[in-house]
């Protein structure tokens, strides 16, 4: 059976003792060039996994630095069928880093599961977080992506009681994304004693590693939550450089690569021994 590169990716991680760093980026912001630059610059920055968000008009999980980012995606032209040339320009250079998609189900409804899954996995893409798609009417998508060896990766929050948690981990595979605060993305900080406990449980439910997001802004608290979670997810802070950057006028690249790194070295020396 052939190993997906998500599974293979926090194989690695365990085997380093460490957790991994999820980087999130919008397609299209400010522009397609842009994106794939930035794309092409997190590895070499500290990025394990990368997540790629498609604009969509009605983003209604994000909170105001996302939904902006949203806008100038679509402002710039692109569409879900842009992101997938994105990834397949990314993986001419690295066949190994983990691209997880995510978005909203309506563009995919309108693909349609079957052709989205095969154009996707034909592009490159190893997972799919679809935030307004509940579980109980997953099943055909589920089974789309599963043909074509694609992780649906579902969301729990810290209103996921124990009842839910089993309906949500269902058939969820690669990794599990715990949303570390009530609310959208962006707006409130995570706090690491309170993830903890919900990381255990999660784990322990879906048997999968939890990636923690929502709230991370800092390397301080990426490093708090590297020490408790299996990986890190930065998303609105990276995409808060691209608007600085558009507002300076000057190139995103540079500083959201930058933020990358100062938050990638907190994470990856998080669980080091502390000197007394």
């Amino acid at each position: 059976m052939t190993v997906s590169r998500i599974d293979a990716r926090f194989a690695a991680l365990k085997a380093e003792g460490r957790a991994g760093f999820v980087t999130y980026v919008m397609a299209g912001d400010p522009s397609a060039q842009a994106t794939l630059e930035i794309l092409r610059g997190l590895p070499g920055a500290g990025a394990d996994l990368i997540e790629l968000g498609f604009p969509f008009s009605d983003p209604m999980a994000e909170g105001p630095t996302i939904q902006r980012a949203a806008a100038r995606g679509l402002k710039s032209g692109m569409t879900v069928r842009g992101t997938l040339d994105l990834v397949r320009a990314f993986r001419e250079s690295d066949a190994d880093t983990p691209v997880i998609l995510m978005g909203y189900l309506n563009p995919l409804e309108t693909w349609g599961h079957a052709a989205f899954a095969r154009d996707a996995a034909a592009a490159g893409v190893d997972g799919l977080i679809v935030v307004d798609c509940p579980p109980e009417e997953a099943g055909p998508l589920t089974d789309a992506l599963d043909a074509e060896g694609i992780a649906l990766i579902r969301l729990a929050t810290p209103t996921t009681d124990d009842a839910r948690l089993k309906i949500v981990t269902a058939r969820t595979s690669g990794f599990v994304y715990y949303v570390s605060v009530a609310g959208v993305t962006g707006v409130k900080e995570a706090d690491a004693d309170a993830v903890a406990p919900a990381v255990a449980r999660v784990r322990a439910a879906s048997g999968l590693p939890v990636a923690v997001g929502f709230g991370i802004k800092t390397p301080q608290r990426a490093a708090e939550v590297a020490r408790v979670a299996d990986a890190v997810v930065a998303g609105s802070v990276l995409v808060d450089e691209v608007a600085a950057a558009i507002a300076a006028g000057t190139d995103p690249t540079a500083r959201v690569l930058g933020k990358v790194r100062a938050l990638a070295d907190a994470v990856r020396g998080a669980r080091a021994p502390q000197m007394a």
